[in-house]
């Protein structure tokens, strides 16, 4: 089986011949139609998570799929083979630059009927991260007021239209020519991060959702109101992360460290900072697809690579100017 492999830290994705994937009882063995290109991948590949997601090299990147099911385990119920999905693979068992992959039931769903399998590959890992901030740790209700940067990203273009769909009054950050754009999606503010300091701008804020971190994330904690939150997916992990991940002692006191000053930053302003890693979730996928399929959420592909492109697709993540996401495809 074909798939682009990480060999060695800090190089870049190998082509190589690997084993087919393992098919467990309750896995589904899905042919690999799209993968999302996500910035977790190349954060993964140079190696910046590797103390808290101790992986084996050569590792198969690739964290969101779009696909046909092909195989089933024997205690498998919900899907068949021919049935197209889609899903965010566990943490775990992440390897979607591949041309199959095993993947757990509880991670999987059918895939939106009302979209493209370039369209569905680029879903998972955004649409999870943004309903997990917004749905279950932000509780975003109708009235409040929600600040999502990089609001023509990946993650960005998917929570305006989530946030919005909630009732919200959203506001986010983007370049100036990509205003109209993140209006279109449903953002009732623009900041344009280019020529203004949200900063100064805005107040009384909700929620705020970063996926900047650093200078950004320190700001977006004053434009919180008293109790408001800021949930960043960018960093620094939190101790509460440290535990859910089941972090050694030595480790969960690192973590710690790294977000000491954001958090007391916060403090002393009366608001809360959370860290998000997000999780694979089948029935979140599900209510994801209501919205998709009711025309409530639409996904943004700025550009499709072909398979064998896709070294190459992942180091143009950093060059930036793709508008949602980018995505490999087998059409």
């Amino acid at each position: 089986m074909r798939a682009f492999v990480v060999t060695k830290y800090k190089e870049p994705l190998q082509e190589a011949e690997v084993p087919e994937p393992t098919v467990g009882e309750h896995d589904v063995l899905v042919r690999v139609e799209a993968a999302g290109l996500n910035p977790l991948d190349e954060k993964i590949r140079a190696g910046e998570f590797k103390q808290i997601l101790p992986y084996k090299l050569p590792l198969i990147l690739g964290n969101d799929v779009a696909g046909t099911v092909v195989g089933v385990g024997t205690a498998v119920r919900g899907f068949k083979p021919g049935d197209e999905v889609y899903a965010r693979p566990h943490q775990d068992r992440i390897g979607t630059f591949a041309e199959r992959i095993a993947i757990a039931e509880g991670d999987l769903a059918l895939k939106p009927a009302s979209i493209s399998m370039e369209e569905a590959g680029s879903l998972p890992l955004a649409a999870l991260t943004a309903w997990q901030a917004l749905v279950e740790r932000g509780k975003v209700r109708p009235g409040q007021k929600v600040l999502i940067h990089a609001g023509a990203g990946g993650v960005g273009s998917i929570a305006i239209q989530l946030a919005a769909h909630l009732g919200a009054s959203v506001a986010t950050t983007a370049s100036g020519s990509n205003a109209d754009f993140v209006r279109a999606l449903g953002a009732d503010t623009v900041i344009d991060y280019r020529s203004q300091d949200f900063e100064q701008l805005l107040t009384g804020y909700d929620l705020v959702l970063d996926s900047l971190g650093g200078e950004t994330l320190e700001k977006s904690l004053r434009v919180l109101k008293p109790g408001g939150k800021a949930i960043g997916i960018a960093g620094p992990p939190d101790p509460a992360f440290a535990r859910e991940a089941g972090l050694n002692p030595l480790l969960r006191l690192a973590v710690a460290g790294l977000s000491r000053k954001i958090r007391k930053q916060a403090k002393k302003l009366g608001v809360m900072y959370e860290f998000l890693f997000m999780r694979a979730s089948g029935d979140q996928l599900r209510q994801i697809t209501t919205l998709i399929d009711q025309g409530a959420v639409r996904p943004v592909v700025g550009k499709v690579f072909p398979f064998d492109q896709t070294p190459h697709a992942l180091q143009s993540l950093s060059q930036g100017g793709i508008r949602g996401k980018a995505v490999i495809g087998n059409s």
